[in-house]
This record gives structure tokens, sequence and C-alpha cells, in this order.
């Protein structure tokens, strides 16, 4: 018996042996997350009100037009961009009483957000002082998910253009509710 355990040990190190510089060479793509928040100086359900609504995109900047049905359960939407570009989106869970809701790009043009499988949440909570915290998260593939991708749809790129998105949005909204808030006050 011993000399099959160790006929059988030999194997496994060839095994390894041979699978060790395979697995060097196949590295390929890997999720990679981007998160983004913003404090806001107006209530929690002011910024849901704004944001909450799966179908209005208006408060993302490049967003022209948002369409899709009314109901959130099961949604999905087309986002209609300057220029022409749309993104089609799909809604995976909405959850008004936590204001949170996340969803999912189904189709894109990696040359307009060069990402692949992206999913996403947005979430609004109280902060003290009746104020808000928005947190935007999301997780994709690189553009291009094969071995050595062009410098536009590689890691970098794809982690930087969800960073810029997601603040452009954040601030986008911050600016426009705090703006909004001042003009009430006065």
């Amino acid at each position: 018996m011993s000399g099959f355990v160790w006929n059988m040990s030999r194997v496994g190190l060839i095994a390894m042996a041979i699978a060790a510089p395979i697995a060097v060479f196949a590295h390929g793509s890997t999720r990679q997350k981007v998160t983004e928040s913003v404090e806001i100086n107006v209530p929690a359900e002011t910024v849901w009100k704004a944001i909450g609504d799966f179908h209005d995109m208006s408060w993302l900047p490049g967003v022209i037009t948002t369409e899709g049905g009314a109901k959130p359960e099961f949604a999905h939407r087309k986002l209609i961009l300057q220029g022409g570009a749309a993104i089609s989106e799909s809604l995976t869970k909405y959850d008004a009483d936590n204001m949170s809701y996340s969803y999912r790009i189904d189709d894109v043009d990696v040359k307009v957000l060069p990402v692949t499988n992206y999913s996403s949440t947005i979430t609004v909570e109280p902060v003290e002082g009746n104020k808000s915290k928005v947190e935007w998260r999301g997780a994709f593939y690189r553009g291009d998910p094969n071995d050595n991708p062009p410098p536009e749809l590689n890691d970098e790129t794809s982690i930087a253009a969800v960073h810029a998105l997601y603040r452009k949005g954040l601030d986008n909204v911050k600016q426009k509710l705090e703006v909004t808030k001042a003009e009430a006050t006065h």
C-alpha cells in the first residue's frame, strides 16, 4: 500500500509542476470594485426623491433622456447620452424604504464606458444634522476581459472611467440640491 501512496504523491507533484506555469500565464481579467460617496446638506428623503426613481437619470451629467416604464419592479431603462450613444440597464433590486436600488448594465458600447459585466448599487442614508450620504458602488470587469487588452480597455482605464462617472453624478446631485435649498431659504 505504501508504494501506491508514493506513486500517487509523485503523480500529484507532477500534476502541480505542470499546472503551475499554466496558472501563471492564464491571469485574465479580475472583477474590479469602485465606491464613491458624497455628503449632501439636505435630508435623505429629499435626496431620495431626486435620485430614487430608476427611470429618471436626469441628475447624471451627459444623460439626455431616460426611456423605460414607470414600475420599478424588474424594470429596464435605456439612457440616451449626449452624442446619441445609449446604455441599456435592468433594475435588480429596489428598496424604497431603505432608499436603495441595484441595477446592471445589459448593453453598452465599451467606447462609451469601458466595462463588461457591470452591476451597481445606489444608497441614500440619513446623516446627523439633517444631512444625507449618497453612496454609489459598482463591480465590473474591464472593457476587454482577454489577456493583454488595449490601453483604452484595461483595468486602470475602466476603474478611472467608473470613478469619474460616479464623481460627476454625485457632485452634480450635491450641487443641485444644495443650491435649491439655499434658494429656498432666501
